[in-house]
């Protein structure tokens, strides 16, 4: 992955690449043969919280960016307490990988459904033009496979999902089977000025509400397979009452020795997805520098929030310099979802204290009596 330094270093050659190529939206379409003239990369992916490496400045022209995927249906313990999600993933994880790509890039997913599988999948990105997303050509059943090619028009992050139909839909969804796409601007990331502003690492977390069928005396229910699940989730799910509202698939996913690590004098990307409800990301202790709260990059960012608003069905991304050393705790700001459902993650920041930005003044003790 290019550093911070790098990504700033070559904004300028990427700005004159850039300028030559003619608008996305007004161009006009490239054949067949001038795709298959392209250079092309393959690239692995790699499990949430990480993203695999990529260039924040792109150093050369478009081109074909191959990812495959294998859909995976397993089930997963999703808390301490050990309740089991009957989960649908890409990938085996949730959320799903992050992919990387830059604006006018081509995406060439593998999409593979297993025969191990029970269930028909597909893919709907956010990101892609035409026929629900791709979900319309890539509908496979188990042991089956598909190929879809979509050009990254737009730069921003964008939420991708199963969409297979009717009320499978939000049911493949909450069970685990979403996930993030970053397009990037050629030339990277711009502040509100249009300076170029970079990262020294890139963490994505995928936010989720679960929905778990309870018994009678009110413990959670476990089921042999995804159908025996699906009538009693069903209901559940039309209550809006998620029973978990966690980040990465799971209540402390990302805390204790899952944590984020960063260092002080380190700036971070943090992308944040969900497909499904709104979310309100804080960064207790710090805050988001420059926010695309919309997750696009052609519009300024906003600067300097406290808290910032991730819509039901898209993904977006803050910058931020760590300034302290210590744990920062990033949550949902409905604390209750927070505390009570799961919906926190933390930072652990190595580094220097700095009293000019706090100081305990005086330790705690009695009340001096006069």
């Amino acid at each position: 992955m290019f550093t911070r330094r790098q990504a700033l270093l070559g904004a300028a050659a990427a700005g004159v690449m850039v300028a030559a190529l003619p608008s996305m939206a007004s161009a006009a379409p490239v054949s067949e043969a001038e795709i298959a003239a392209l250079p092309r990369q393959k690239v692995t992916l790699v499990a949430p919280p990480f993203v695999h490496a990529h260039e924040q400045v792109a150093t050369t022209g478009p081109k074909v960016v191959e990812f495959v995927m294998t859909i995976e249906e397993k089930p997963i313990v999703i808390d301490d307490e050990g309740t089991v999600l009957q989960g649908m993933t890409f990938d085996g994880s949730i959320p799903g990988p992050m992919m990387v790509v830059h604006e006018g890039d081509y995406v060439e997913l593998t999409l593979v459904n297993p025969a191990s599988n029970s269930m028909p999948h597909n893919i709907d990105f956010h990101a892609a033009t035409g026929a629900l997303g791709g979900g319309a050509l890539t509908l496979i059943n188990p042991g089956e496979q598909v190929k879809l090619r979509f050009k990254a028009t737009r730069s921003g992050t964008f939420v991708y999902h199963c969409a297979p139909e009717g009320p499978m839909i939000p049911w493949h969804v909450v069970s685990g089977m979403a996930g993030t796409i970053m397009v990037l601007p050629r030339e990277g990331l711009k502040n509100e000025k249009g300076e170029p502003v970079g990262y020294d690492k890139v963490y994505y977390i995928g936010e989720n509400e679960f929905y778990i069928p309870r018994d009678e005396d009110g413990n959670f229910k476990s089921y042999e397979s995804h159908g025996d699940s699906y009538a009693d989730t069903l209901e559940v799910m039309k209550s809006l009452t998620p029973t978990h509202v966690v980040f990465n698939g799971a209540k402390g996913a990302l805390t204790g020795e899952n944590a984020m690590t960063a260092k002080v004098g380190e700036t971070v990307l943090i992308v944040h997805s969900q497909a499904n409800r709104d979310t309100r990301p804080h960064l207790i202790g710090g805050h988001g520098d420059y926010v695309w709260e919309e997750g696009k990059f052609a519009n300024p960012p906003a600067k300097d929030l406290e808290t910032w608003f991730i819509r039901g069905g898209s993904a977006g991304a803050a910058l931020y310099t760590f300034l302290q050393p210590g744990v920062y705790a990033y949550v949902n700001h409905n604390l209750i979802e927070a505390v009570e459902l799961g919906a926190t993650a933390h930072f652990l920041v190595e580094g220097e204290w700095n009293d000019d930005l706090m100081k305990q003044v005086e330790a705690p003790g009695p009340i001096p009596v006069n």
